[in-house]
């Protein structure tokens, strides 16, 4: 949520950042709502001035034994004016809230502006892309004539966009977890946790998922609850309306779970395969940091989903996206892009952004900086690091064999039971 402040004494600024992501906003009716609303309030805090004022007259003359029955029927009367400019302010309220909660968060200067995709730039390469003496095979392919992905078993027990592991293909997805997992905790710092697949509706407005997205979750009605789309949610939740302590921060987690999306419409080659179901699993990165340090914490969160792949031995890109491809919440990001033979083309992995304070201002997560009484809002990063199902595509496309084998990379072997090949 950006600040109002902002928005009332920098809108030209607001404005020229939001036109630069593509989106259309009515500003006619924010300026027309937060003058009705600010005109109101002022109103009832006359009111209640008013009354106060008259209660402390109706006090004095009653302990001078004076008559304070004029005095006490006007209170009453002003009192029921408040009750009736009241209710009005509760619809504007909402009103007011509403159109905030809608706004996306404003690029940060650096992002590179653009209208989609093609103005994403790419900052830098790993990896040399494999040579095949044969022509490389789809991930979906490789996973049905192994025996190790099942799509038709999957789709008679859920429908379409769901996957069906078997055997050495649950191994593969489950030595990756582990692996991912190993490494982001025990070398880079990140605190492991395990929380809800399912969170409530001011979670979801926390992270900024509600309410513009609500169409593309799945919830349950009794009670009112939603499936995670990412583990950004619970764990940048985790702090919710709280005041942290300087001396805690930065706070780095990092959690393995399921996440469910609704895929509408039809993308191409991505209705077959891993690429994009309803449900996948996905380790995610998150970071609550002061201001200052949160554009640092973005480079090294990014190095973080690197190394998987770097160890992997996978080859990817690192693009920054522009003004006009970057999600809601974020500030600036960039994507992680694994090279996939099978399609011939790189494909998104991992997305890391710093959303600065726009989902602590939603969640009400502040710190306390040293000596002193006002409190600030952290910054709040996330990761992926990285989707689990697209990994498990990057390494069958990647190491795929002529005789329609997979080598195992060697550091997820240990992780394997010593596996060196699936066949």
């Amino acid at each position: 949520m950006l600040e109002v402040k902002l928005l009332r004494e920098q809108l030209d600024f607001v404005k020229e950042r939001i036109d630069a992501r593509g989106t259309k906003i009515d500003w006619e009716e924010f300026t027309g709502v937060d003058h009705e609303r600010r005109e109101l309030l002022a109103k009832l805090e006359r009111l209640k001035e008013k009354k106060n004022k008259l209660s402390a007259e109706i006090g004095k003359l009653k302990k001078s034994g004076g008559d304070a029955g004029a005095l006490m029927q006007e209170v009453e009367e002003i009192a029921r004016a408040i009750q009736e400019e009241e209710k009005p302010l509760a619809g504007i309220e909402r009103r007011f809230e509403n159109f905030l909660l809608r706004i996306p968060n404003l690029p940060h200067a650096s992002v590179p502006r653009g209208a989609g995709p093609e103005g994403n730039q790419e900052v830098r390469r790993w990896g040399e892309i494999p040579a095949f003496d044969f022509t490389p095979k789809n991930h979906w392919e490789i996973g049905e004539e192994l025996g190790i992905l099942d799509f038709t078993r999957a789709a008679k027990i859920a429908g379409s966009r769901f996957a069906l592991y078997r055997d050495q293909g649950a191994l593969l997805e489950r030595a990756l977890v582990w692996f991912m997992l190993e490494l982001h905790t025990r070398e880079r710092g990140y605190h492991e946790i395990l929380p809800p697949f399912l969170v409530n509706r001011e979670a979801m407005t926390g992270t900024g998922q509600l309410p513009k997205f609500e169409e593309d979750l799945f919830r349950t009605v009794e009670p009112d609850l939603f499936l995670i789309p990412t583990a950004e949610v619970p764990l940048t939740n985790i702090h919710r309306e709280e005041i942290l302590d300087r001396k805690d921060l930065p706070l780095f987690y990092v959690a393995h779970t399921p996440c469910f999306r609704r895929e509408a419409g039809s993308y191409g080659q991505d209705v077959r395969g891993l690429i994009r179901l309803h449900q996948f699993n996905k380790v995610e990165l998150v970071k609550l940091t002061e201001p200052e340090s949160s554009y640092e914490e973005l480079e090294k969160m990014v190095r973080d989903a690197e190394e998987v792949l770097r160890r992997l031995k996978i080859p990817y890109r690192v693009m920054e996206l522009c003004t006009g491809d970057i999600g809601f919440s974020a500030a600036k990001t960039y994507d992680l892009e694994v090279w996939l033979p099978g399609q011939q083309t790189y494909r998104e992995i991992s997305s890391c952004s710093n959303c600065e304070e726009f989902q602590a201002r939603r969640a009400g997560i502040r710190y306390r900086p040293d000596g002193k009484r006002k409190t600030l809002f952290v910054h709040t990063l996330n990761g992926s690091g990285l989707a689990v199902g697209r990994t498990v595509v990057a390494v069958l496309e990647n190491y795929q064999q002529k005789d329609g084998s997979v080598l195992v990379p060697e550091v997820l072997r240990p992780y394997m039971g010593g596996l060196e090949r699936i066949g």
